[in-house]
């Protein structure tokens, strides 16, 4: 007898996903946002504030603002990190919001917030590589290539940044600025592939809490230096802190932990591609900063190579197109049985 259980047509599947997806794109357009405008922000009150405790203030106020929203969920369902789930808490939260934010805020010391965003747009590429090692999803041609050629845009964005300024001493120190926005992208890169099981059990809010909550717990030894700092600091700074800390971080990294709980991490990886170009914009109208000819260069090659990567092989398709015609010429010639 034919089954009588119902079976929900794909129309009605994409119609019941659809405001699903619609929020993780707002989501990620806020994060996006926001996100480019966190490397403006840091580049305009980082006199005043040193690399540690500009990432302390940060995840101090994002902590406070967070907390109204996380606590009352835990008190209500009491769901908690036991034992081993704190592992993974404790990696991405140590490593970026603590590791992460403090090598961005000391290379912003050096280079401007265009640069310094091209620069950690290789994190997409990074994501996608260690995908292929830790969650077995291989290693496509076009990956290879359009690694290799972003990593040749991050080389000439290298070469733009050290041109400029006094020679030696200044090359020097930009160079030291490249290098540590290159640390930050590895460590961010990292915490997305440890935080997407995190997002399996615990909510976005929650999770984004805990790691602010351990990133600020490893910044604490920079606590004196932010209260001097504050206090020497003019008003349109602290204000500036304080976006930082509610905007770019409690409000971002809450919506990017939210659309990384819907999408998979190298697909929502590759929408930060959109930052730089976002960060030049906000920082040519708020700071009158625009990247050299070489960085421009430079950040071009690495969005075609970013791009690149995005590519699937057509062999791939052109095989089960063939494998598809051939279980249909099969069908054909031998005619299904009919069964419950």
């Amino acid at each position: 007898m034919p089954s009588t259980t119902p079976v929900s047509s794909p129309a009605s599947a994409s119609s019941a996903a659809a405001p699903v997806k619609a929020l993780g794109i707002a989501a990620m357009a806020v994060t996006v946002v926001l996100w480019a405008s966190a490397f403006v922000g840091i580049r305009a009150i980082g006199p005043h504030f040193s690399p540690g405790s500009l990432t302390l203030g940060r995840l101090a106020i994002a902590a406070v603002v967070l907390a109204a929203v996380a606590l009352p969920k835990i008190l209500k369902t009491r769901l908690m990190p036991r034992g081993r789930e704190w592992w993974p808490i404790l990696a991405y939260g140590v490593m970026w919001f603590g590791g992460y934010n403090v090598a961005l805020n000391a290379a912003e010391h050096v280079l401007d917030a265009g640069t310094s965003a091209l620069l950690i747009n290789v994190n997409p590429i990074l994501v996608a590589i260690m995908a292929g090692i830790f969650l077995k999803e291989g290693f496509p041609r076009w990956l290879l290539i359009g690694s290799t050629i972003a990593f040749a845009g991050v080389a000439l964005i290298a070469l733009g940044s050290g041109a400029p300024g006094q020679p030696g001493e200044s090359t020097t120190t930009d160079m030291a600025g490249v290098l540590l926005c290159l640390l930050a992208a590895v460590l961010a890169a990292v915490s997305v592939i440890i935080q997407k099981p995190v997002l399996r059990k615990f909510p976005a809010a929650q999770a984004t809490w805990f790691g602010i909550l351990v990133g600020a717990l490893c910044c604490l030894p920079f606590a004196g230096q932010l209260v001097s700092e504050v206090q020497a600091a003019p008003p349109a700074a602290t204000a500036g802190l304080v976006y930082l800390g509610i905007f770019p971080t409690a409000i971002a990294f809450t919506t990017w932990a939210y659309a990384l709980s819907l999408v998979d991490a190298g697909k929502l990886a590759a929408t930060t591609y959109l930052v730089p170009g976002t960060t030049v914009l906000i920082s040519w109208l708020l700071l009158g900063e625009i990247p050299t000819a070489w960085g421009l260069v430079g950040g071009l090659v690495c969005l075609v190579g970013v791009s690149l990567t995005r590519r699937r092989t057509r062999t791939r398709r052109a095989g089960s197109r063939s494998a598809a015609r051939g279980v249909s010429g099969q069908n054909q010639a031998f005619p299904a049985d009919n069964r419950d």
